[in-house]
């Protein structure tokens, strides 16, 4: 398994949340993300009910990963750290590279740049973004990190980059709240807008009012690890396809969008003038990945259990060796993603 990347002076993700000296507090209404809440399993059902996203199956005692919208304040989304951790290797590792060269042109011709950046990274969980972002941008940095959840937000602060990729200073707020009600005005002053797997656990409404934000704030957008709904796996089994098709299907329920979300955002982009770039960022998962791919796998096979219930007896049979020939080191699997990149028309009429 890939190490989580450790941040300069940082070091790793904590093992329990604290405050940062250098951290200031918000609690601005502003946005955050995570899939629908998983379910357990009984205790003689080896096929876990799974969540959106196919994320972590909680463990006895572990609160499970997280919905996007929450009928209570008291009792916030949260995605496993866990989870977290165990991904951000494998997702540092699918970005897009070749989206950062053009980013790059973009954000040397902002207007008030000598002032330095000013990013707000959505749904920013643990803040592997910023962790993998921060130290490929050149200037001064100021990372307003948003998120439902408080809990990943210190998370969040703690292991947050310190220095961009000349050495200038970066530096971190967090913000609580709720990307359906993003604003302009949010972002006003935002040099760029970042997020990571957030399309595909939104609505079309909930894009627009994303998109909506970045073009009316004249800001660049990043938006990474967004699932396209194609799997590979190797060695094949006959039953991939129609697991595949089960779990699509799951993330479309109700109104969510799922592997549509991409071409639903770049559409919605282009339709307020931005220019929009997408570039594929496959997970690409080894013998090294096998406790991400472990979980993944139950929870990916779980989503197409509840979605297609007559399902769950070849599911049985097809985890059970899906995840010994994981164990073994003999399972490759390929999770395809998109990065998008989409340059909005700066709020003062440059083109640049």
């Amino acid at each position: 398994m890939r190490k989580t990347a450790a941040t300069q002076d940082a070091g790793l993700i904590p093992g329990q949340p604290g405050p940062r000296e250098t951290e200031t507090m918000s609690d601005s209404v502003i946005p955050g993300a995570g899939p629908t809440q998983a379910l357990p399993a009984t205790d003689h059902d080896p096929v876990p009910t799974a969540h959106r996203g196919a994320g972590p199956t909680p463990r006895p005692g572990e609160r499970p990963t997280v919905k996007l919208r929450e009928d209570g304040p008291d009792d916030p989304p949260r995605y496993a750290p866990e989870w977290l951790e165990l991904r951000e290797g494998p997702d540092g590792a699918a970005r897009a590279n070749d989206l950062i060269d053009p980013l790059r042109v973009r954000l040397a011709n902002l207007p008030g740049r000598a002032g330095g950046l000013v990013i707000h990274d959505l749904g920013c969980g643990t803040g592997s973004m910023g962790r993998w972002l921060a130290p490929r941008l050149d200037g001064a940095q100021h990372w307003i990190l948003h998120d439902r959840d408080p809990y990943l937000l210190h998370f969040a602060a703690v292991a947050s980059p310190r220095a961009a990729a000349d050495g200038s200073r970066v530096t971190v707020e967090t913000r609580r709240g709720d990307v359906a009600r993003l604003t302009p005005d949010a972002l006003a002053g935002a040099s760029l807008v970042t997020a990571s797997a957030l399309l595909d656990v939104l609505n079309r409404e909930e894009i627009d009012t994303l998109v909506d934000a970045c073009a009316g704030a004249g800001c660049p957008a990043l938006l990474t690890l967004s699932v396209v709904g194609r799997v590979e796996l190797t060695p094949a089994d006959p039953l991939d396809e129609e697991i595949a098709e089960a779990f699509n299907d799951h993330q479309r329920r109700g109104d969510m969008l799922g592997p549509d979300a991409i071409n639903v955002a770049c559409e919605a982009f282009a339709a307020r003038g931005a220019t929009v770039r997408v570039h594929p960022s496959p997970w690409r998962l080894g013998p090294e990945d096998a406790a991400l791919t472990a979980q993944w796998l139950r929870g990916w096979v779980g989503a197409a259990v509840e979605q297609r219930p007559e399902l769950r007896e070849p599911a049985e049979r097809y985890l059970r060796e899906r995840l010994a020939a994981c164990e073994a080191g003999e399972l490759r699997v390929v999770v395809h993603h998109s990065d998008l990149l989409a340059l909005s028309r700066p709020t003062d009429g440059t083109t640049s």
